[in-house]
């Protein structure tokens, strides 16, 4: 418990580290010709970094035995949330300037939109029900069922970064390898379990 107090405050300097440098970046002028798209990708990728550790966090606590890893995970899925809203409100504001008409266009005929967009709705309720009290509220079972759904979320951030980049697949690419691996570890220990019931 101790060890957890110590590193908590690291934990969340560290995830606030990559908005720290993107205002400095801005307000030093190094994101380049295009800061808009700087931001927008940059955010969309922490999202997707954080949606990956989070759900990474229970495969390293068994493997490992340290049972206080699970004290960060929640801290970790609401970073995933924080910068993917940044992610699109930069979207929302600096790229369509709240053009509704537009930007309702945009998730309807552009696929990688759709998808983001998609992930996106699917956080929201996760956010929302990650307290002690909605745990209560919801009971273990239904809110595990729930929180599922961080899988979906990932794998739609996946797919709207690889539709995105569209040249380089490379780094989607990636996540999307980490992300089968997390799930198959995930299903291979709910075969063990329903095995050994």
């Amino acid at each position: 418990m101790r060890s957890v107090r110590l590193l908590k405050p690291l934990a969340f300097a560290a995830a606030l580290a990559p908005l720290a440098w993107l205002a400095l970046g801005a307000w030093r002028g190094w994101l380049g010709a295009n800061p808009i798209e700087t931001i927008t990708r940059s955010t969309g990728v922490w999202t997707l970094r954080f949606l990956v550790i989070t759900l990474a966090v229970t495969p390293v606590r068994r493997a490992t035995g340290w049972n206080d890893l699970a004290r960060f995970r929640r801290m970790l899925g609401l970073f995933a949330f924080f910068y993917g809203t940044l992610h699109l409100l930069t979207y929302l504001w600096l790229d369509q300037f709240f053009d509704w008409g537009a930007i309702a266009k945009d998730v309807v005929k552009r696929p990688f939109i759709t998808a983001g967009f998609s992930a996106y709705v699917l956080l929201v309720p996760l956010a929302i029900t990650s307290t002690a009290g909605m745990i209560r509220r919801l009971g273990g079972r239904a809110w595990r069922r729930l929180h599922r759904l961080a899988y979906v979320a990932a794998a739609l951030g996946v797919v709207h970064y690889w539709w995105l980049v569209k040249l380089d697949t490379r780094p989607p690419r990636n996540y999307g390898i980490v992300l089968a691996v997390l799930l198959s570890v995930r299903l291979w220990t709910w075969f063990r379990r329903r095995q050994t019931a």
